[in-house]
């Protein structure tokens, strides 16, 4: 499937004049295309041109919006994308006082195997491409725009799937992403969240991309981390807090580090007292996550009692942190949980 929402304004111009259009009629499409607007729905563009390219195999965009559902609690809503070849995706929207936050994916599935998380347990099915990410971002912001203000402000790269696994669909997105003439987000308002691929990070910075890194770390010791994240084998805590030191210095953009609190395992003082030895000197942040129940996975979060106290021992040795507020939880909010729904639901259905 070949799709117009992966061409830069200056691909799609090149298209359309080897189908014989005009330089103006580039600038007409690619407004329809960022306004979430499909080929039949470009009403001032030629009917011939539409059909031509329709069979040739172009889409405008790469998904279609199949269901979504609001919190009750907090305005958060969860998308459920269909994708053209029948998979199916999801993303979150998440409502702060400075803008409205866009979680997407960026992979169907996910290769990772991380114990907590629901989006790996089919395993990766395929990348996304960059004009997939980016159809996310279009048909949600189309929903959610009002007065000429953009719906969706800030995007994090924290949805299914490893963001630096898909490195070159990943990096098309960002530069589509902050066009002028497209949405116009800024690279500084977009978060990409890894486990921790020490080469591609260290990539990233030297190829100039600056989003918030967000690294998945999760536990303080190789063991401990073998246990939670399997990508661990591959990369130590050391490597990874260097890959990390090194984008800081390359980009100047201070570094997050995620860490979901899981009861019994990794939220004792030894954690935290580890934690605070390892940031010790690293103007970094650190973001201590309640864990969403995903119940193939049967991990639980530490009690509010024992988040409060690990958060203390950061506080008290000067390590910058805070613990992020649950959103979508009465959504089934956490990466993967609503897809893997949905397929069990269709898997059930079908039998």
């Amino acid at each position: 499937m070949k799709l117009l929402c992966s061409l830069s304004f200056d691909e799609l111009k090149e298209l359309l004049k080897s189908y014989g259009q005009p330089a103006f009629r580039a600038k007409q499409m690619f407004s329809h295309i960022v306004a979430g607007r499909e080929l039949d729905e470009m009403s001032n563009v030629p009917k011939e041109l539409v059909n031509r390219l329709g069979d040739d195999g172009w889409r405008a965009l790469g998904v279609k919006i199949e269901a979504s559902f609001r919190s009750a609690t907090d305005g958060t809503v969860k998308y459920l994308y269909a994708l053209g070849d029948g998979n199916v995706i999801e993303g979150v929207l998440m409502r702060y006082k400075y803008g409205n936050t866009l979680c997407v994916s960026t992979q169907v599935g996910c290769a990772m195997g991380c114990r907590f998380c629901a989006s790996t347990l089919g395993g990766l099915v395929r990348d996304l491409t960059a004009g997939e990410i980016l159809s996310q971002v279009i048909v949600v912001n189309a929903l959610n725009a009002e007065d000429g203000q953009r719906g969706v402000t800030n995007v994090v790269l924290m949805g299914s799937g490893e963001p630096l696994d898909n490195y070159d669909n990943v990096t098309k997105f960002l530069d589509l992403l902050s066009c002028e003439d497209g949405l116009n987000v800024s690279k500084r308002n977009v978060s990409l969240s890894t486990c921790g691929l020490c080469d591609r990070i260290r990539r990233l910075a030297d190829e100039g991309y600056t989003p918030v890194l967000t690294v998945s770390l999760h536990a303080p010791f190789d063991e401990l981390r073998k246990k939670i994240m399997p990508i661990a084998e591959r990369y130590s805590v050391r490597e990874v807090i260097d890959a990390a030191k090194y984008y800081f210095n390359k980009t100047g953009r201070r570094v997050i580090f995620e860490y979901s609190l899981i009861e019994g395992e990794n939220d004792g003082e030894d954690c935290a007292k580890e934690l605070c030895r390892l940031m010790r000197g690293f103007p970094c942040h650190v973001n201590l996550i309640r864990l969403n129940y995903v119940k193939e996975r049967g991990l639980k979060s530490s009690g509010e009692s024992a988040i409060d106290k690990f958060r203390k021992i950061l506080d008290n040795n000067g390590v910058s942190c805070s613990v992020r507020r649950s959103m979508g939880s009465d959504i089934q909010g956490a990466c993967g949980q609503l897809r893997r729904n949905y397929i069990e639901k269709k898997d059930n259905n079908d039998n």
